[in-house]
């Protein structure tokens, strides 16, 4: 699937691997509002490029230096695959960034994407991992961005026991940022959010409390909860250009705000002065992209093997067919009251799932 002002089909050259790459069949994908991101220009002009970064696959091929990973391996594929060689890797914290911002993140920023009949992976030895035995591909298919991305957020956030916790957007990426917060211990876990679908998988996860911004400015509801406190950290993991000085109103001093929210190119941010503690109250502003590599992954598919989460329940809507995927791109795109997260079955029908 392509770009090219709309979403449409586009014909290319298989891919080929390098010595230290791969080539790889997908089984089973699923759209991201990234990919319909960039599909509005909200990432910037991009054309004849094909979408996709979410991916469980079969190895068709690999380069002659691989030594991990063989044709006929499944796999799972991180949304973000660093070039491992390259100085930003060595200076960096999360990977993210190996050549350039977000240089890591290659589909969609600077090669083609999974929606494909076959894709290309950079050093596959170190960006892939296998599928467990005892992990569903829809399972392994989560923690390619929504899963990472979403306990990023909590990492950023440096969240820790008993600390109140406010999560901006319950879409899927924050839905894994409640169940992050929750897993590493948080008190009181304040969800924002209106669908009731995200509003249920968020207590589900381990949301305390849930706002509407429907009923009224989020920050006040937030200090009505906390008696004028506020929170400890604020997670931004979706909203428009206002969610960060709603953030900063609504975390105490000396706490974090942490935002994996991808924001458009034309949005201007502001802070709120006064909140801020006139630049005084060490309120600290993080952000940033998931962290890459097939490592990343590898520990993300540990807390599914032993039961720590179950990433299935972002999963509501199932696509059989690789003629099915412009269908759930569309689904993506226009986010339905019933919505959370959709997938596409390369290979299986539906009486075979």
């Amino acid at each position: 699937m392509a770009i090219v002002g709309e979403a449409t089909w586009l014909t290319k050259p298989k891919p080929t691997a390098g010595p230290l790459d791969a080539i790889v069949r997908p089984t089973v994908l699923a759209p991201c509002s990234s990919d319909t991101h960039v599909l509005h220009g909200g990432s910037g002009p991009k054309e004849d490029l094909i979408l996709g970064h979410e991916a469980i696959g079969i190895i068709d091929s690999v380069g002659k230096e691989v030594k991990n990973f063989k044709k006929g391996d499944k796999v799972v594929v991180p949304c973000v695959t660093p070039d491992w060689l390259a100085p930003g890797v060595q200076n960096s914290k999360s990977f993210s960034h190996d050549t350039r911002v977000m240089g890591s993140f290659k589909f969609l920023g600077s090669k083609d994407g999974t929606m494909a009949e076959f894709f290309h992976v950079n050093h596959a030895d170190a960006n892939l991992a296998k599928l467990p035995d005892d992990v569903s591909e829809e399972a392994a298919l989560m923690t390619t961005d929504m899963m990472s991305t979403g306990f990023h957020a909590a990492e950023l956030a440096d969240v820790s026991y008993g600390d109140s916790i406010l999560v901006i957007g319950i879409g899927p990426v924050g839905l894994m940022a409640v169940a992050a917060s929750a897993l590493r211990g948080a008190g009181r876990i304040i969800a924002v959010g209106t669908r009731p679908i995200c509003v249920a998988v968020a207590k589900d996860y381990g949301a305390t409390d849930i706002i509407s911004y429907k009923e009224g400015d989020i920050a006040e509801q937030v200090m009505k909860l906390t008696n004028g406190r506020g929170v400890d950290k604020t997670i931004i993991a979706g909203g428009g250009a206002d969610s960060l000085s709603t953030a900063i109103l609504a975390t105490r001093e000396m706490g974090i705000i942490a935002s994996v929210n991808f924001y458009d190119i034309n949005d201007k941010l502001s802070i709120p002065t006064l909140a801020w503690g006139l630049g005084m109250s060490h309120k600290d502003i993080r952000c940033g992209f998931c962290p890459g590599g097939g490592e990343r992954i590898r520990r993300m598919l540990e807390l599914i093997s032993n039961g720590r989460i179950d990433p299935t329940k972002l999963i509501t809507h199932k696509f059989y067919g690789f003629d099915q995927i412009p269908a759930a791109f569309d689904l993506m795109d226009k986010k339905s009251p019933d919505l959370i997260k959709p997938i596409v079955y390369i290979d299986k029908t539906p009486n075979k799932v």
